[in-house]
């Protein structure tokens, strides 16, 4: 479970900015808030980023999605670190990017922080937190390794001294089949999934195959999401054949794992197909989806042909889905959950979620959305909600509404929201649309 997540000099985010998930006191729909006992802390398993257009909503979501690269896939050792500074200071040019992240794997918190500029790792700590004291595991500074004497070896001075500037060592280390940072890093490469509006590779169940035991759960879900569709499934398609640029079908070829299906997107076609290794050979379909006919027959359409908002839904259900299995630790982040979607759409598929969620649960869902309506206390707790805020300078800020200590659990903070008052909305200023020359 993710716990909290700090960043500071990256895109619009100049000064430190901290977002959390550990739940407040509040009470409200607390049968659906997961509790560490070991810590005694209850975690949200929901949060709704809100703010005006160029906010920082995204840069939020893109943080993330650094930081899932850099830890799982690293660096080339001649490549630049894809860190993005806050550009409006010329200062900050001069000042690395920070992140620091707070997770919970196993039922153990670590706390991982790294800081970087284009050229190199400035500093790297990992610390193991118990319920009574705090282990760092090892601290990266100034090119030198400090092992906490319970994990320290000669094989992890090896590990270290193999690291690059522009390398972070819990990634060489896994590399290295160092085991001891194993959990962490995985938490990073297999828990967190991020999706954004128009990513074009993704994770995706393989839904599609009848030997699948949640293909009929998959497909009663999209029949019921009033899309017309009574199911989708898949055409076999030789790999070579996929509309797909080159250095897209590379990457497939590098990063698709055994039984690890994939979805991707054709930019030149608009079709999508799924992507899967099988003993050491990729596969691949393309997504098809099929619709009632007036006389009880079934009509095979192609994908390309569905509406924007079924595409959509698609797109989306593998995660509600993957997030409603027992004992599932899934984190996921979603770049505008309502893109395309109808708001009582949206609605269903997040109280679904959340109707799943209990004391025991350890999935998250965190969505960055414009949407208004769904902001309202019988589906998010105050501390579930969060706005970004562009200031002054052009800094970016993100406040929780748990804040506002006159918000009460029964107002109606949709209304305030509109209105101003909690901040995350666009300063509008222009009031007529004719030009000079036009009047």
């Amino acid at each position: 479970m993710l716990l909290s997540f700090s960043v500071k000099n990256w895109m619009s985010f100049r000064d430190e900015t901290n977002f959390s998930m550990v739940a407040s006191r509040e009470r409200q729909h607390g049968e659906r808030i997961p509790k560490i006992k070991k810590y005694q802390t209850r975690v949200l398993p929901i949060a709704g980023i809100y703010g005006g257009n160029a906010s920082g909503k995204t840069n939020f979501f893109k943080a993330l999605n650094f930081v899932k690269g850099f830890v799982t896939k690293g660096n080339q050792p001649d490549s630049l670190i894809p860190v993005e500074h806050f550009k409006l200071d010329p200062l900050c040019k001069m000042q690395p990017s920070e992140f620091k992240i707070e997770i919970l794997v196993n039922e153990v918190i670590y706390e991982f922080s790294f800081a970087a500029t284009k050229k190199e790792v400035i500093y790297e700590k990992l610390v193991k937190i118990s319920s009574s004291s705090e282990k760092t595991m090892y601290h990266r500074v100034e090119g030198k390794p400090n092992f906490h004497k319970s994990v320290s070896d000669l094989f992890l001075d090896f590990a270290f001294k193999g690291t690059r500037d522009n390398q972070l060592f819990l990634t060489n280390s896994v590399f290295q089949k160092v085991n001891l940072f194993q959990p962490v890093y995985n938490w990073f490469k297999y828990s967190l999934e991020l999706i954004a509006p128009d990513s074009r590779f993704e994770p995706f169940e393989h839904f599609i195959d009848d030997e699948n035991p949640r293909y009929n759960d998959f497909n009663d879900m999209i029949s019921k999401l009033d899309t017309g569709i009574s199911r989708i499934g898949g055409e076999e398609i030789p790999f070579e054949n996929i509309p797909l640029p080159s250095a897209l079908l590379n990457m497939l070829e590098e990063d698709v794992k055994e039984n690890m299906p994939v979805r991707v997107v054709s930019g030149i076609t608009g079709e999508r197909f799924l992507v899967t290794r099988k003993d050491g050979e990729l596969c691949s379909k393309k997504l098809v989806t099929f619709h009632s006919g007036t006389k009880g027959s079934e009509i095979k359409f192609d994908m390309k042909i569905e509406s924007d908002g079924s595409k959509r839904v698609i797109d989306l259900l593998p995660a509600f889905q993957e997030m409603s299995i027992p004992r599932s630790t899934k984190v996921y982040i979603i770049d505008e959950i309502g893109r395309s979607l109808h708001t009582m759409l949206t609605w269903q598929l997040l109280e679904a979620y959340l109707n799943n969620c209990s004391n025991e649960t350890r999935t998250q869902l965190l969505f960055t959305t414009h949407d208004a309506l769904l902001m309202d206390q019988d589906l998010l707790r105050r501390d579930e909600i969060w706005v970004t805020e562009r200031g002054t300078e052009g800094n970016s800020k993100m406040i929780s509404f748990n804040e506002y200590k006159d918000i009460r659990y029964d107002k109606n903070i949709r209304k305030s929201y509109l209105q101003g008052r909690l901040g995350g909305i666009p300063k509008i200023i222009l009031n007529n649309l004719s030009t000079a020359e036009g009047r």
